[in-house]
């Protein structure tokens, strides 16, 4: 099994209420991950770029994995996840989408632009914690991460 325990998530959402269910999930799982919150698509591009309130790399390491909701404020995640696979030094970062959205044209644009995972948001809260504990559970506890490679 792979051991991505010290890998950080960002999660991009700015809805204070879904946020909320997947850290409830998140400490109710064994999985113990920093995580660390943009609420807008410029403060997410900041984070990853090191710049504005994220300046020092301390507040803001390079995430092992990025969860990301489509509608947000000012730039919304489809500019952000065009960003991220476009820049040399972020694409190998797996990002998922995590939206409300099943519009057939944002599924493609995304795939397009090089998502790694689609998912929608359940309404049903039992079903939002199930699918937030198998998201995790695959990303951080079945699969290898690219900044958790131990150079042999």
């Amino acid at each position: 099994m792979a051991d991505n325990s010290n890998s950080c998530l960002l999660v991009v959402e700015d809805s204070d209420e879904d946020f909320e269910a997947f850290g409830r999930t998140m400490r109710r799982s064994s999985i113990a991950n920093a995580i660390y919150r943009c609420t807008d698509g410029e403060d997410a591009l900041d984070f990853l770029y090191h710049s504005g309130e994220y300046a020092e790399e301390t507040k803001a390491p390079r995430p092992a994995l990025i969860l990301l909701d489509l509608n947000l404020p000012g730039t919304d995640g489809r500019e952000v996840l065009k960003q991220i696979k476009q820049d040399e030094k972020l694409k190998m970062i797996p990002v998922v989408v995590f939206t409300t959205s099943s519009n057939p044209k944002d599924i493609e644009v995304c795939y397009q632009y090089g998502v790694n995972g689609y998912i929608l948001k359940p309404i049903n809260l039992e079903k939002l914690t199930k699918t937030i504990q198998l998201l995790m559970s695959y990303w951080f506890e079945a699969i290898i991460l690219p900044d958790t490679v131990t150079q042999v």
